[in-house]
């Protein structure tokens, strides 16, 4: 394997080989008391990442922020928010990290900024002052009412009335979010200054939110993927990230296999990869979205992926992931966090890590953290799951239905803190966490499962591990086989003579596989979560979430 690893450093682009670690701050670890979570407590845990093996973080926003969505409306994009530390935090976050080998992936939320910006806050004082024109605005329509009738995502109209302006404001996420002007190249100018600015302070790179609505045609109705979009992007490459080795990911709930090579294929001079979203929306309800989610199917869960495997396979790069912090958690939505939590949460992460791209772990996935269950609307705190709330409700939907809803995909589940320990308040905190611990901390938690050297995490690291050693994993083919199978997710990645066949039973049954001829092979077990098997051929019989991965040079 040495002599593989030397092959894969002389090729291809750091991060192709890497596995992320996304870290949603305010949930990660409190040091000082307060119940948020703070860049000194991620510091003090680095040496858990750099265990488990990651080479770069993906932080979610530390920026300054009023916090109506918990950091991803920012009023001051150079300057770190109370509740997370300062900017000599951050600097010395940077420089701990890479000690470790590990950078940091900054959160760029510039489709819209907090309603408490100095910007916005000067365009309400005057119609004549520059930064005016860094949103978005519109008259009233002849009633007196809105523009239109779009909605914000969060609950409630989209256009915002100002009476000192005498005009509406777009704000598509929530009236605290307003959009942000791009039409406007000073707006440009500014955010590109201040990316780098970060950069400039040795940051490896961006993760864009919602990038895909920054090229909106607001009066031909376009929001996602409108007609300025790529000319930003290419723009905002050129003025940034031209001749800097670091990382760009993009989000993009809107982009489709169609559309993808033209944010990341290696000619266009924008994004390194994205965040896609179609295996998510494929059980959302057409009308209810995630409030009211489809029966899982996993043929069309391996459909999804193959397709993308496809589309990115000599140009682009894939990103792989199940969970993040606007996702439930995924031991929860695709395996069983209950009898079979620590063999199903394995079987998930071999399944996606051993896939073409690079994978990206969520806080508290590399030991299985599950859905939170709560009760009572109260409990919640996600400004999305409330406005929705008063929504569906209004609309008829029952509270309990709703709430149901929610337990299953909403937000909160993957912000309900880290558990470090089984002791109070899962070892977070020794204050009041700004949300509930999920009361399964004293069972689920990083002590117990790193003391077991057969836990989720020590599965995680492994991976990991092979990911960094075998060039086959990170630019294998990839070839799907059974895909017409209810429970069996089966695929072979090919390079250079060398076959590494990977195959999982989705189910808590056991199962009876046909291994097509095509995929049997024999060889070194490199990963199972139960048995190993060196060889793979025949009929043969998988146990309850039973997967592994067979090389054969």
């Amino acid at each position: 394997m040495n002599k593989m690893k030397t092959a894969a450093a002389k090729t291809g682009l750091w991060w192709q080989s890497a596995t992320g670690y996304q870290i949603y701050p305010r949930s990660f670890c409190d040091s000082n008391g307060d119940g948020v979570g703070d860049i000194p407590g991620i510091i003090s845990k680095l040496d858990h990442l750099r265990d488990l093996g990651i080479g770069f973080i993906w932080l979610s926003p530390v920026y300054t922020s009023p916090m109506a969505d918990n950091g991803y409306d920012i009023s001051d994009y150079r300057n770190i928010a109370p509740e997370f530390g300062t900017l000599e935090d951050f600097d010395r976050l940077v420089s701990e990290a890479k000690a470790r080998g590990i950078r940091i992936v900054m959160d760029l939320v510039v489709n819209h900024s907090s309603s408490e910006h100095h910007w916005f806050q000067a365009a309400l004082a005057s119609r004549s002052a520059p930064e005016y024109d860094f949103y978005i605005w519109r008259d009233a329509a002849a009633d007196g009412g809105p523009p239109n009738d779009d909605q914000a995502s969060f609950g409630g109209p989209a256009w915002n009335w100002v009476p000192e302006v005498g005009k509406y404001y777009l704000g598509i996420f929530s009236p605290e979010q307003p959009d942000l002007n791009w039409q406007n190249p000073a707006l440009r100018a500014e955010i590109y200054e201040m990316m780098n600015w970060w950069l400039d302070r040795g940051i490896g790179g961006f993760r864009m939110d919602v990038i895909s609505l920054i090229g909106k045609d607001i009066d031909a109705g376009i929001y996602e993927e409108g007609p300025y979009l790529h000319e930003f992007i290419q723009e905002m490459h050129r003025e940034t990230l031209a001749g800097r080795d670091v990382l760009t990911v993009g989000e993009s709930w809107s982009v489709s296999p169609e559309t993808a090579l033209l944010y990341c294929g290696r000619d266009r001079g924008e994004l390194d990869m994205l965040f896609q979203f179609n295996h998510v929306t494929a059980f959302q309800d057409e009308v209810d979205s995630k409030w009211k989610p489809k029966p899982f199917d996993l043929k069309r869960f391996k459909s999804v992926f193959a397709t993308w495997q496809e589309v990115m396979a000599e140009d682009g790069w894939n990103s792989l992931f199940l969970s993040n912090h606007d996702l439930p958690r995924q031991v929860s939505k695709y395996g069983d966090d209950k009898t079979f939590r620590v063999a199903s949460a394995k079987m998930l992460a071999t399944i996606i890590h051993l896939m073409k791209g690079t994978p990206f772990i969520y806080q508290g996935e590399e030991i299985g953290m599950t859905n939170v269950k709560f009760g009572r609307i109260e409990q919640f705190r996600d400004v999305e799951t409330l406005g929705h709330y008063v929504k569906r409700v209004a609309a008829g939907m029952t509270p309990e239905a709703f709430i149901a809803g929610a337990n299953i995909n909403g937000r909160d589940n993957a912000r309900t803190p880290m558990q470090w320990t089984a002791e109070a308040q899962a070892g977070f905190t020794t204050g009041t966490p700004w949300i509930e611990v999920n009361p399964n901390h004293d069972e689920i938690n990083v002590a117990t499962d790193r003391g077991d050297p057969n836990g989720i995490f020590e599965n995680y690291r492994k991976l990991i591990e092979l990911r960094r050693d075998l060039p086959i994993i990170v630019y294998g083919s990839y070839l799907s086989f059974a895909e017409d199978d209810p429970a069996v997710f089966a695929y072979l990645r090919e390079l250079e003579g060398q076959r590494l066949a990977v195959v999982a039973n989705f189910t808590a049954a056991p199962v009876e596989f046909d291994v097509p001829q095509a995929l049997a092979t024999d060889g070194v077990c490199l990963i199972a979560n139960d048995a190993p098997r060196t060889a793979l051929s025949g009929r043969i019989t998988l146990k309850p979430y039973e997967a592994f991965a067979i090389l054969q040079i």
